[in-house]
């Protein structure tokens, strides 16, 4: 497993111009009063909580939740206090049918997954209040693109959920003969009953994590 951590192996890319461009235009937005999520303090959370040699399994989402208190730098996840979002009731009801003995929580504040190496990326990091994909053109999907070649490189018998069309596209960057990838249509409420629900992906994660030598998640918060 690799030593490197995120600071090393993304120093390169945030230096460069599209990355710095992205930032500016962010903090330009927000000198003229546009509401942008999740707060400036939040954004990296997913590489805060996870560390680049600590990841066991990779959820990929699309743009932050885009009304006031919801986003706070994890994919599908939300803070305590927080209404639970559709599509993450979606997932809940999925583990009650993985697990029969699964507790949906009063919360959907995932960072105890985060914290167990699951790596809660979303492809777009900063969204407009009230404005789903505000932010989709700026540049961010060049770097989520190259944290999940990062990933790829550094770290092996990782779990891929692909969860969508957009997600998928970041699976022709891993390398499935080292790695696990299960794909499915999106947990939101106008696809989850096309191939989400029932997809046994929790289970399937942790039969593989479990076949590789490594511990598996507790997905109960």
């Amino acid at each position: 497993m690799t030593s490197v951590t995120w600071r090393e192996a993304l120093s390169e890319e945030k230096s460069k111009p599209y990355f710095q461009n992205i930032l500016g235009i962010i903090e330009k937005e927000r000198s003229r009063g546009v509401e942008i999520y999740p707060p400036r303090g939040q954004i990296f959370n997913a590489f805060k909580y996870t560390e680049l040699s600590d990841i066991k399994v990779v959820i990929i989402g699309q743009d932050p939740y885009h009304e006031p208190g919801q986003a706070h730098g994890l994919s599908f996840s939300v803070p305590d206090g927080c209404v639970i979002p559709p599509s993450l009731r979606n997932i809940f009801k999925e583990l009650t049918i993985e697990y029969p003995d699964y507790r949906i929580p009063a919360s959907g504040n995932l960072e105890k997954w985060a914290r167990q190496g699951v790596f809660l990326l979303n492809s777009t990091l900063t969204v407009v209040r009230g404005a789903a994909n505000s932010h989709q053109s700026l540049g961010w999907e060049t770097f989520t693109d190259e944290v999940i070649r990062v990933v790829n490189a550094n770290v092996s018998n990782v779990v891929y959920m692909l969860w969508g069309s957009f997600a998928r596209k970041k699976g022709a960057l891993v390398d499935r003969s080292r790695n696990a990838v299960l794909e499915a249509a999106h947990p939101s409420p106008l696809s989850a009953y096309r191939g989400f629900m029932g997809c046994g992906h929790f289970v399937m994660a942790n039969n593989y994590l479990t076949s590789v030598g490594r511990s598996p998640v507790d997905w109960q918060l």
